[in-house]
């Protein structure tokens, strides 16, 4: 494995995720903080604010009166919408391309961290917890390290099967002893380097519940569970999913049943649709 320095280099080279999202998220984490003050951070960035604006004014909303301004997509669709079409546009080009290592193929990854923010966010509102743009926002950027580490993986690919295979690991386990770090870690440097809130580095960090201990938080609980249900779904499998291992014990922690699970996924399908919909406008 490369050193430490190299990987912190090749963080420094990824595209990161615009500043404006993490601008936004530290506004919409004040309590005192307005649509207003919303829609001033996203004004300032030119490409954003186009995106925004042309998704608002598509036949999708049907919107007698055209936005013409982010204030008015705010107050037309709402302050969490409009968050998640932005954390969305700002993820796509860091989140793209293949990643052989992990058996993921081009968009592979983008689906499946679009999928599990949607799905994060699902049981977020199921259970009333605060800060769901960010445990959204969260969700879909966890795998980031992913991006980086793949063509280790790669190199590696045959020790890390026969640790999944004769010894029992979990791909994330067989990265660690293999590479000397493993993506959620990797993750958390890439997010703490970006200027997200230690909140937030902390779910990603923690987001495979390596330390079980973390199971007590429920906003990273709710992004363990939302990745489970991916590999249940069969979003973004590959490699990494088909060495998974699901803690029953998270679903105790939430105080989430086998019902609601059932019908969190009948609602995901319709959510997704409408998130794909929305992309393709972009």
């Amino acid at each position: 494995m490369n050193s430490i320095q190299e990987l912190l280099k090749e963080i420094k080279n990824l595209k990161p995720i615009p500043a404006v999202a993490n601008q936004l998220l530290a506004v919409v984490d004040n309590p005192d903080s307005s649509m207003e003050d919303i829609a001033n951070v996203i004004q300032y960035d030119p490409i954003i604010t186009a995106s925004v604006l042309k998704i608002c004014n598509s036949a999708f909303f049907g919107l007698k009166n055209p936005a013409e301004s982010i204030k008015d997509a705010v107050n037309m669709l709402g302050t969490d919408q409009v968050i998640e079409l932005v954390v969305m546009k700002s993820g796509a080009e860091s989140l793209s391309g293949k990643q052989e290592g992990y058996g993921l193929e081009n968009g592979d990854i983008w689906k499946y961290s679009v999928a599990s923010a949607v799905l994060a966010k699902q049981i977020a509102v199921k259970l009333s917890l605060e800060n769901k743009s960010m445990i959204f926002t969260s969700a879909l950027i966890k795998d980031i390290g992913k991006i980086i580490l793949e063509k280790y993986v790669s190199r590696s690919a045959e020790k890390i099967q026969n640790l999944l295979k004769n010894k029992n690991f979990s791909f994330r386990e067989a990265e660690k002893k293999i590479l000397g770090i493993d993506h959620a870690e990797l993750g958390a440097m890439i997010a703490k380097m970006w200027n997200f809130s230690p909140k937030m580095v902390k779910i990603i960090r923690h987001h495979h519940l390596a330390d079980e201990t973390m199971i007590k938080d429920k906003e990273i609980a709710a992004v363990y569970l939302a990745d489970c249900l991916c590999m249940m779904l069969g979003i973004g499998v590959g490699s990494d999913g088909l060495a998974y291992r699901f803690k029953n014990q998270a679903m105790k922690e939430l105080g989430i049943s086998a019902d609601d699970i059932a019908m969190i996924i009948a609602e995901f399908g319709f959510n997704m649709q409408e998130v794909e919909e929305l992309l393709q406008i972009v």
